[in-house]
């Protein structure tokens, strides 16, 4: 019987010193640079300024170094459990006006962004920021000096 118990707490010991590689590691969705969806390319019209497109589109990812008339929108989303989707728009300049409009990859297809409120603590600040009040209900902003009622 202490032979049979012995045999156990090993089998039992080597699995817990085997580690979380036996019940698979944490994965989750890594989604870089610009979302491009078809919405905003479809705003897009030839003869916008750069900085038109910089208000619809944001800064791009990739201007080129040598040539800056050609902008790159690069979204590229590795799912945790799933493929790659990649979507590229690029933009090219003669002078300060749009001239061409090149999309690749499936850029009509929704993409479910991942929600920020899983499991883990909350970054500290993150919160519903509070302003001190005056008794008129006016927002006071700390002097030099004054420390805000947050710091406290």
């Amino acid at each position: 019987m202490q032979k049979l118990t012995r045999i156990v707490t090993l089998s039992v010991a080597l699995l817990m010193i085997s580690g979380c590689s036996y019940f698979g590691v944490y994965k989750r969705d890594l989604p870089q640079g610009n979302l491009v969806t078809e919405a905003m390319v479809e705003q897009l019209q030839p003869g916008m300024s750069r900085q038109q497109v910089v208000d619809l589109m944001g800064s791009p990812l990739l201007e080129a170094p040598f040539d800056a008339s050609q902008w790159d929108y690069v979204y590229r989303l590795d799912e945790a459990y799933g493929g790659v989707e990649q979507r590229r728009v690029t933009l090219t300049f003669q002078g300060e006006r749009l001239a061409g409009i090149e999309r690749e990859g499936n850029i009509s297809g929704d993409i479910q962004l991942p929600d920020d409120q899983g499991a883990g603590p909350s970054v500290e600040g993150s919160g519903p920021a509070t302003q001190p009040t005056t008794p008129d209900g006016g927002v006071t902003t700390p002097q030099g000096g004054e420390t805000s009622a947050d710091s406290l």
